[in-house]
């Protein structure tokens, strides 16, 4: 009976450190980063819920590809002249490092009119914010008392 209490403080950190954890998804699955895959890229990323830490992979052959980072006015016009980053190393690992929406394009030729390109959204953090607690009304104001004389 005395472990009780430890076996809960033990369950419960471990539940938090696999909640937090990173994971690393190699877009496009075994696909990889390449014109015509199995799966159209935003419907592989829609099975997922992205969360800041998370690293993307994208696998592609080396000086055939590349991976664009764009705004999302670029991102739609498949603009290619104004990356945020551009990764041509052929195994590229980028890292979700802030919530809210991503958008990335192939920069060979017109793969990206083809439809080469992702978007997504991380979400979020839950914040763990204690219940609001009620603010105390101040005690009633006591008459005074009468003085003696």
């Amino acid at each position: 009976m005395e472990y009780i209490p430890l076996l809960f403080v033990l369950f419960f950190t471990a539940l938090l450190v696999s909640t937090s954890q990173a994971f690393k998804l190699d877009v496009g699955g075994s696909d990889g980063w390449t014109l015509n895959p199995s799966e159209n890229y935003n419907h592989w990323a829609g099975r997922y819920r992205f969360q800041i830490n998370d690293v993307l992979v994208f696998k592609y052959k080396k000086g055939s590809d590349s991976v664009l980072e764009v705004k999302k006015e670029d991102y739609e016009k498949c603009n290619k002249t104004n990356p945020i980053k551009k990764f041509e190393d052929g195994e590229t690992e980028f890292t979700l490092d802030k919530s809210g929406p991503f958008y990335f394009i192939s920069g060979k030729d017109e793969n990206c009119e083809k439809g080469q390109k992702l978007t997504l959204v991380v979400i979020s953090p839950r914040k763990n914010t204690p219940p609001s607690v009620p603010t105390p009304t101040s005690p009633p104001k006591s008459s005074p008392s009468p003085s003696v004389s």
